[in-house]
């Protein structure tokens, strides 16, 4: 596998030294390590700065700082896209999802009909690999690859799915309890938000499997409910969970229950907002409690992440320090909270600053499986299982984006953006990581530079596969970088 090692090596390397080589009275050796389990929780939308760890000092995340105390909080995490769909195919794939076509949203509910809209079948994902080593897999939340039935969950190697196919959906069904808090969408970026319901859509409905089902209770705890179980069912073997929460992605919408918990927050799409993180917040505190509990911690790798940054849209959330937010190729947009914990495998406490991506999610898992992609596959991610396990960084590898006509790219600690094709903004992100100082006419030779790597890995990629779903002006005002205008993002 391209830049992958065997991370189940590293840590069972005792067992493969010959008896010889041992000296007289020394202890057996233990026995090889299992295949761990994985447990990956992927918020939605949720920002670099909404997670107190990473500067808020408000003490509203504690279970996800719990995590980050535990094990690893990585300072430069990355996704391979600034928009949910998009992220989500690189993630399952560890493969730049330009390479396959899926550039934009898919599973839109605009375009239920759309047959071709959905991460390709010739491509294989993370659980089918892991299927074939014995693994159970399952996945709880949102899907956003498809949602013809042949892109569905259990069509891509997910023995189990309960969640929902396409990019939102009500927390709370009206007609369940008709005094939960909302914010209306028509309110959140001039009506650009997500369509009104008075009830979930038929056309994208809870899921088991395949089968729609009634669901009455908050959305973020019932997944965190069908997280649970599958961790209470398969502990006796190993098994992959793939926890896709849909918070705190709009509808902003809320139960008293967390609601009650703000009284200090004065502005209610902002107490509403901090609400969705607390209940995402408590369903991670519940599923590494369950770990515990049925006695798999030590064995269990978690890794936690959210797919693009916040939406500064929706004037809720936050991505300080960083610059932009979701559907932009600034820090804000495709740098966000990763962490990683393991009990006893991996140290506490630490804070890593070596870039990593989304895309090493397979090739570290895999490794950790001792499983091995097909030979003639490319995968853009890394492995990072000597990272995690003694601190040893990948080899510096330069990292893209690419939507339409904006792009990005980043290698070392330099990082150009274009925007529209007609703004080209340079970086040094070790002086400047909220992006406040363009030095692109200072260095143009470092801007030729970057657009020469660009230009070689564009070269690789495919066209997208279908036309955006939407295509608009996201409102920018940056008056320290010269941006007045508006420019075009495409979902």
């Amino acid at each position: 596998m391209k830049g992958a090692a065997s991370g189940i090596g590293l840590l069972s390397l005792a067992v493969l030294l010959p008896a010889c080589e041992r000296q007289e009275g020394a202890p057996p050796p233990a026995d090889p390590l299992p295949p761990p389990n994985v447990v990956v929780i992927l918020a939605d939308d949720l920002g670099y700065g909404d997670v107190c760890s990473y500067g808020c000092e408000n003490g509203r995340t504690p279970h996800l700082d719990a995590l980050a105390a535990a094990g690893i909080r990585f300072t430069d995490g990355y996704v391979s896209a600034p928009l949910c769909s998009p992220t989500r195919a690189g993630l399952l794939t560890g493969r730049y999802q330009q390479r396959f076509g899926h550039e934009f949203g898919a599973g839109s509910m605009q375009r239920v009909e759309d047959a071709g809209l959905g991460t390709p079948t010739s491509e294989i994902m993370l659980p089918e690999l892991l299927k074939g080593a014995g693994y159970a897999t399952g996945m709880v939340g949102k899907w956003h690859l498809g949602s013809q039935p042949r892109f569905q969950p259990q069509q891509r190697g997910f023995d189990e799915f309960f969640g929902f196919l396409h990019g939102g959906n009500l927390y709370m069904d009206p007609a369940d309890q008709p005094g939960v808090r909302t914010v209306p969408s028509a309110s959140i970026a001039g009506g650009r938000g997500p369509h009104e319901f008075r009830h979930r859509p038929g056309i994208n409905p809870i899921q088991r499997g395949s089968e729609a089902v009634h669901e009455s209770e908050y959305l973020t705890d019932a997944f965190t409910r069908e997280a649970v179980d599958f961790i209470d069912r398969h502990r006796g073997r190993p098994f992959f969970l793939y926890v896709a929460y849909n918070a705190p992605h709009t509808p902003l919408q809320v139960t008293d229950e967390y609601y009650d918990r703000f009284p200090d927050v004065g502005d209610e799409r902002r107490r509403i907002f901090a609400a969705m993180v607390a209940a995402l917040d408590d369903g991670v505190g519940e599923i590494m409690a369950r770990l515990r509990s049925t006695g798999v911690e030590e064995r269990t790798l978690v890794l936690f992440l959210s797919d693009n940054g916040c939406a500064t849209y929706v004037e809720a959330c936050s991505n300080d320090p960083l610059l932009g937010g979701k559907l932009l190729h600034f820090e804000g947009g495709v740098r966000v909270p990763l962490l990683a914990s393991w009990s006893g495998r991996i140290e506490a406490g630490r804070v890593e600053s070596t870039p990593v991506s989304s895309l090493d999610v397979l090739p570290t898992v895999l490794g950790l499986a001792g499983v091995s992609p097909p030979a003639d596959l490319t995968v853009d991610g890394v492995d990072l299982t000597p990272l995690l396990i003694d601190g040893e960084p990948p080899p510096a590898r330069p990292l893209f984006w690419r939507n339409a006509e904006n792009f990005a790219v980043r290698s070392g600690p330099w990082k150009l953006v274009s925007v529209n094709e007609r703004h080209l903004f340079l970086f040094d992100l070790r002086a400047s990581p909220g992006e406040v100082e363009d030095l692109s006419r200072l260095e143009p030779a470092r801007v030729e530079a970057l657009l020469e790597l660009y230009r070689g890995w564009e070269a690789e990629m495919s066209k997208p596969l279908w036309t955006p779903v939407n295509r608009g002006p996201i409102d920018v005002f940056l008056p320290w970088l010269g941006v007045t205008e508006t420019f075009d993002a495409t979902v």
